[in-house]
Order: structure tokens, then C-alpha cells, then sequence
């Protein structure tokens, strides 16, 4: 199979914070698009122009060519993917099939397998730059799976990022993800203790970025999510439960490969303190909150 705007009909499932940017420059590229949210009103902006409300994820395979997920946890995922009248059920035949949650390697290999037996093109691809990134499609991409799938649906990855790189086979964008996510858990844990020391030496903390945000310790998170650190706006661009979803993962995975990664369980514990106290949905620059409470 070969992406062809005039001809290829592609589905989009989960339109949360990313996933809504991620089905709009697909739209806007020209595509036909099949959409589905468990929560219908999120579909309204795409629908009013020109997109095709499918009622449920099989009913979008069912119609498209490929299928694209962005959807929350490991669990929802496989029931999307291999529960009955689900995507790989009733996909089209020679349909592709792009889970671009971050997700389990393991569950990425297991729908690639489901898929390949049916005929079907299967690609994990996770996604790196959060719902900036996605609104101005600059996404970093990591893709596991079949070099030929890959390639044929290069033009889908192209409209919503600039990074986009084969990592392997099955399961081997779901490791690199994974490899973001634990280097974004020390870069977090570094950005905030910076700044809770900052502000307690008297410093401002403002000037203080300033000077460190352009030297060796410049970093994306330190630039971007620091003043929002300093100014106590939470909201979300990226779930702190769903970061703590993927240091979940992280752990599991790297325990199952013998390696101790002591700053990702401390930073996943930190995490796990906060959003127990009330922060689960407030973006991960909140981690900060878990400094202020030090007398």
C-alpha cells in the first residue's frame, strides 16, 4: 500500500490533548478522515470540516486504509486493537495500522503478530514534544516494525512531525520511547531541584533561568516548563498520570532486563506523592509541588 491523499482514507482514534492536533494536520493535508472519541464532542472541530464520525474503533477500521491510535493506557489499547469487532477484526484488508500511544514493546509485538497474520501492516510509534509539538507538527516520531509499512505511510508521519526515524523491528518504538521518557525523568528531577534551591537561597528565580537556560545546564524542560514551574501554571500539556504510566513501563521493562535505574524510581515516586495528593491531572512541571512542602 501507498499513502495517496486522493485515494487513501484514514482513521484517527483518541482526540485528547495531542491526538486532536495530530487528526487536524492529516485533515488538513488533504485526507479523508474517519474519527472516533469515546467522548463524541472532541470530534466536533474535525467533523465540521469534512471528517466522518465512526461509532466505534472497529467501525473506523472498517473504513479506512489506515488507522491511527492515540489513545490513553496499555489496556485501552489492546482492547481497541484485539478485542472482538475491534481494529485488527475488521480492518480493511492490506490495511496499516499505527498505534502511536506510549505503550508496552510487549503489547506492540503481540499486534504485530495479530496483524501480520491477517495481512495487515502494523507500526508502534510514539511520539516525543508534547502538545506543543503537536499543535505546530514537530513531532519527534520513533517507529518499530516492517521497513515497507514504514515507508508507505511516511507522508501521514511527515504531517504531523520533523523526527522521524525507524528504530527496528516490532516493539523497538515503543523501547525508544521508553528511553525518552527515563531521560525526561532525571532532566525533570534536575529542572525542579534547581529551582526549589533557587528560590529558597533567595534568589529570583527568573534571573536565574536566564543565565543557566543558555549554558550547559539548557535543556527543553528547564526553558519551557521552568517558568511555568516559577509561576505556578499547571496545566496540563502532557498528563501527570499518564508520565507516570510510562515510568511504569520503563520500570517494568528495564527490571525484566536486570537494570537498576535508581533516578527514574525516584522521580516515578515523587510523581506518585503528588498525584496522590490531588495533582494527577495537572501537567508534569507540577512535580515542583513536591519540593514545597520542605521547611
Amino acid at each position: 500500500m501507498t499513502v495517496n491523499k486522493d485515494k487513501t482514507e484514514v482513521g484517527f482514534i483518541g482526540l485528547g490533548i495531542m491526538g486532536l492536533s495530530m487528526a487536524g494536520h492529516i485533515q488538513a493535508a488533504g485526507y479523508k478522515l474517519h474519527v472516533y472519541n469515546r467522548t463524541k464532542a472532541k470530534a466536533d472541530e474535525l467533523v465540521a470540516k469534512g471528517a466522518t464520525w465512526q461509532d466505534s474503533p472497529g467501525d473506523v477500521a472498517a473504513a479506512s486504509d489506515v488507522v491511527i491510535t492515540m489513545v490513553g493506557y496499555p489496556k485501552d489499547v489492546e482492547d481497541i486493537y484485539l478485542g472482538k469487532d475491534g481494529i485488527v477484526d475488521r480492518a480493511k484488508p492490506g490495511a496499516c495500522l499505527i498505534d502511536m500511544t506510549t505503550s508496552e514493546p510487549t503489547l506492540a509485538i503481540k499486534i504485530y503478530d495479530a496483524a501480520k497474520a491477517k495481512g495487515l501492516g502494523s507500526l508502534d510509534a510514539p511520539v516525543s514534544g508534547g502538545d506543543v509539538g503537536a499543535r505546530e507538527a514537530r513531532l519527534s516520531i520513533m517507529v518499530g516494525g516492517d521497513e515497507a509499512d514504514f515507508n508507505s505511510v511516511m507522508p501521514l508521519f511527515e504531517a504531523m512531525g520533523t523526527n522521524i526515524q525507524l528504530q527496528g523491528k516490532a516493539g523497538a518504538g515503543q523501547h525508544t520511547k521508553m528511553c525518552n521518557q527515563i531521560v525526561v525523568a532525571g532532566n525533570m528531577l534536575g529542572c525542579v531541584e534547581a529551582l526549589s534551591y533557587a528560590i529558597k537561597s533567595g534568589l529570583d528565580p527568573s534571573h536565574v533561568l536566564e543565565s543557566v537556560g543558555t549554558g550547559a545546564a539548557s535543556s527543553f524542560l528547564l526553558n519551557n516548563l521552568g517558568p511555568k514551574m516559577i509561576a505556578r501554571d499547571f496545566a496540563p500539556g502532557f498528563f501527570i498520570h499518564h508520565y507516570i504510566k510510562d515510568m511504569s513501563i520503563a520500570e517494568s521493562e528495564a527490571d525484566a532486563m536486570g537494570l537498576d535505574l535508581p533516578a527514574l524510581k525516584l522521580t516515578k515516586g515523587l510523581y506518585e506523592k503528588i498525584a496522590a495528593a490531588g495533582a494527577r491531572e495537572d501537567g508534569t512541571q507540577a512535580l515542583i509541588k513536591a519540593y514545597e512542602d520542605q521547611s
